[in-house]
């Protein structure tokens, strides 16, 4: 685990090779393990959502584009280890089909933004073409230099709590961590933490996944949130729905939503947790953004990780929060006010184009 100013860490087979030095690297690393480095991530980047283990990684004209992502480990093993900054280190194994050269921009930014490292592991086919000056990977190594000195310059933007409204329990094990996976990738904002939370802003508490449900979790609802589980413990509350799949229990304020047995389809019980919040009282909201995920955290922030391969367009934006002005602030463009438009509880704007990452501040 590293301390802040996070370094940038860089595995390149020789020190004082000029390509790497144009990345102003902290440390160069040869093929030697990093302690305590998470490497079970996904490259990062889009694949036709019908096709999730096949060849495609782009979406057709009339299907979602499904993402891949990682950013979601950093948060998740931040909330297992409070106060440390996780590194992650997975790389691009696929021998048989290239990846997109900005792709490992993405890498780097998806991990900072959500408060952890990653290393730079540069793929052969990508190296060799920097090696021969192919312009397409000297573009893209430019713009990996360029996002670095914006991500460092930018740190304190970084990795700050997300808006409580809907909170995930994790622990050990595959289960919670794929729900925090999918919530993520949903666009859910989720806040991510190991313990159970103080009721504030909390609308929706996830206890799915759990070995066990924390008796504390039922003071959340009592408190009016939405608690939702997925073992068979002795729900408190008064029964008063029950569909093939979940009971649904009042208790206090709030209510208790149970399913029937241990979640199979994480991405589903995303969108049904979203549900539950509904759209109008959900953290952050993007629309024309398919392949984009939005992270909305406390201090007015509205992270927008974008994983298609060409710049998302004009964006519309929403976030919980009424405010009065915002800016727009990109590694590939000066600071752009936005016009900002109040809808109810929330705050509307209309981001132009967005590489790969992007902050809205508002104020």
């Amino acid at each position: 685990m590293l301390s802040i100013p996070t370094p940038l860490l860089l595995r390149w087979p020789r020190r004082d090779d000029p390509l790497a030095a144009q990345l102003q690297p902290d440390e160069i690393l040869g093929e030697e393990p990093v302690a305590g480095a998470v490497t079970r991530g996904l490259w990062p980047g889009t694949r036709d959502a019908a096709k999730r283990d096949g060849d495609s990684d782009v979406a057709s004209a009339s299907r979602e584009p499904w993402v891949d992502s990682s950013g979601y480990l950093a948060a998740y093993e931040r909330a297992l280890t409070p106060g440390a900054t996780p590194v992650l280190a997975h790389r691009y194994n696929n021998a048989e089909r290239g990846v997109p050269f900005d792709t490992l921009e993405l890498a780097l930014a998806e991990a900072r933004v959500n408060g952890g490292n990653f290393v730079l592991s540069v793929e052969p086919r990508y190296r060799a073409a920097l090696e021969k000056k192919d312009p397409k990977a000297m573009e893209a190594w430019r713009a990996l230099a360029r996002t670095a000195q914006w991500l460092r310059a930018n740190e304190s933007l970084f990795g700050k709590p997300t808006l409580p409204a809907i909170t995930a329990i994790v622990e050990r094990g595959i289960p919670t961590s794929e729900i925090a996976n999918l919530l993520y990738r949903r666009g859910a904002s989720p806040r991510l933490t190991a313990t159970v939370p103080r009721p504030a802003g909390v609308l929706a508490l996830v206890a799915a996944g759990l070995k066990t449900v924390p008796p504390a979790a039922f003071d959340v609802a009592r408190a009016g949130a939405t608690l939702v589980i997925d073992t068979e413990p002795a729900v408190p509350g008064r029964l008063t729905k029950t569909d093939p799949d979940r009971r649904v229990f009042n208790l206090g304020q709030g209510q208790v939503v149970a399913y029937n047995r241990r979640i199979q389809d994480p991405s589903e019980f995303a969108l049904d947790v979203i549900d539950l919040v509904t759209h109008r009282r959900r953290a952050a909201r993007l629309w024309n953004a398919q392949a984009a995920i939005p992270l909305a955290t406390e201090g007015g922030l509205l992270h927008i990780l974008h994983y298609g391969s060409t710049p998302a367009e004009e964006m519309q934006a929403r976030v919980k929060g009424v405010y009065s002005a915002a800016t727009l602030l990109r590694p590939e463009a000066p600071p752009l006010e936005l016009k900002v438009y109040k809808r109810g509880e929330t705050t509307e704007v209309f981001p132009p184009s967005i590489r790969h990452v992007g902050v809205v501040a508002f104020r």
